[in-house]
């Protein structure tokens, strides 16, 4: 599943894009691949800088901080959305469970796919901030 038709079908899935056009899908779309990942593999590492954005598709992530867990996350979650905006140090360490499938999109990528459709910034930065609502609005999951 690596053509741009796929990537704009998960992409799709994902809340944060979900008030995006197919059209802004599409260049999403262009600008992102499919990654996998085994068990165990860690997808980002706490304190390091960022600059990657996954949207898992299948398989399930252990998101910690400071050796706490705080979420386990599924299909349709994503991490590491921070790094679209701003390259500063992770605030989590993000380990696949089990094989999982993601679709990245990179930072510098991100800022194409805004080069491409500008109109697109504002929807996915009011996604981030319902999001940033949510996270400081409820404790963490376990």
């Amino acid at each position: 599943m690596s053509g741009k038709h796929d990537r704009q079908r998960l992409l799709a899935n994902v809340a944060l894009f979900s008030a995006c056009t197919d059209k802004e899908l599409d260049r999403l779309a262009k600008h992102a691949e499919i990654v996998d990942f085994r068990a165990g593999d860690v997808l980002m590492k706490e304190g390091e800088p960022g600059h990657e954005f996954y949207a898992i598709i299948d398989g399930e992530v252990g998101v910690t901080s400071g050796g706490e867990t705080l979420a386990k996350l599924g299909p349709g979650a994503y991490v590491g959305e921070q790094a679209l905006l701003d390259p500063g140090p992770r605030t989590a360490t993000v380990t696949a469970l089990g094989d999982t499938q993601t679709v990245l999109l990179s930072s510098r990528e991100f800022y194409a796919a805004i080069d491409d459709v500008p109109g697109l910034s504002r929807k996915l930065l009011a996604g981030m901030a319902r999001r940033l609502r949510q996270a400081t609005a409820h404790p963490p999951v376990t």
